[in-house]
């Protein structure tokens, strides 16, 4: 007989499939690359950064991607240390705000100062809160206020959208 927690995290990574199913699809939805229209401290074209980008992280970070949840390693990185932008290596979120929210992706309940940017994405035909990297602007993933204490946030992130430098 399955428990409880297993058929909770089989609904959730089933409905964190099919996000990421559609999410994947946000082009093909809005018509146009994320956010192609601002500026940024760091601007590279769509060409530059596909080959300074492994394809996940290009997907993710320039297209607005999303990862399959669970699929990354940094979902259970414990160490302490910094969370940076996979395409500028700004640093992002620190380990001390990073918790276990049982979604999938890694997840922080505050990023670092000056280091992210919030945007109103209604792709999906839903209202939600798209995270930004402030330097260049590459998708990380979604804020959402159903965090823990001190903020009550949770910043979702895809993996695929950072790297890790143990401190």
């Amino acid at each position: 007989m399955k428990s409880r927690r297993n058929v909770l995290r089989n609904v959730l990574s089933g409905l964190g499939t099919l996000s990421a199913a559609l999410t994947g699809m946000r082009g093909l939805l809005s018509g146009t690359a994320a956010h192609a229209a601002r500026t940024y401290e760091l601007m590279h074209s769509d060409e530059e950064w596909k080959k300074l980008l492994p394809p996940d992280a290009y997907r993710v970070l320039r297209k607005a991607g999303t990862e399959r949840p669970y699929s990354s390693p940094l979902n259970k990185e414990k160490r302490a240390g910094v969370y940076s932008c996979a395409g500028c290596a700004l640093p992002l979120f620190s380990s001390s705000t990073k918790f276990e929210s049982g979604t999938g992706w890694p997840s922080f309940w505050q990023p670092l100062d000056n280091a992210v940017v919030e945007e109103t994405d209604t792709t999906l035909f839903i209202r939600r809160t798209e995270v930004l990297c402030r330097r260049c602007g590459g998708h990380l993933g979604h804020v959402f206020k159903d965090g823990p204490k001190p903020t009550g946030l949770r910043y979702c992130m895809n993996g695929a959208a950072l790297a890790f430098k143990v401190a």
